[in-house]
């Protein structure tokens, strides 16, 4: 039989994983958010993008919502993963 330790190790490295893969996909949005703002003529500071990269996802919200009438789905990815990335470390080292 297994021990509870051994099921919360386990469970902890779930989330764990959940939360780089969440990592992952917040950098992939990132980046296609970044590409999707040069294509429409914004500068792009890639000295300071950590530090924008707020700023260019709220931008890109705003454009898409103007071209299309609704905010583009990049967007959405982006926020739900840097979101569930947080859930998931907090999980996983509340279960470790």
């Amino acid at each position: 039989m297994a021990s509870w330790k051994g099921i919360f190790m386990n469970l902890s490295t779930i989330f764990f994983v959940l939360a780089f893969t969440a990592i992952a996909v917040y950098i992939v949005t990132s980046m296609k958010i970044v590409s999707e703002l040069q294509k429409r003529g914004i500068k792009i500071n890639f000295f300071l993008l950590r530090l924008y990269l707020i700023k260019y996802a709220q931008q890109y919200k705003e454009i898409t919502r103007q071209e299309t009438g609704r905010i583009g789905s990049l967007y959405y990815l982006h926020i739900i993963s840097v979101n569930t990335a947080l859930v998931g470390a907090v999980i996983g080292l509340l279960l470790r």
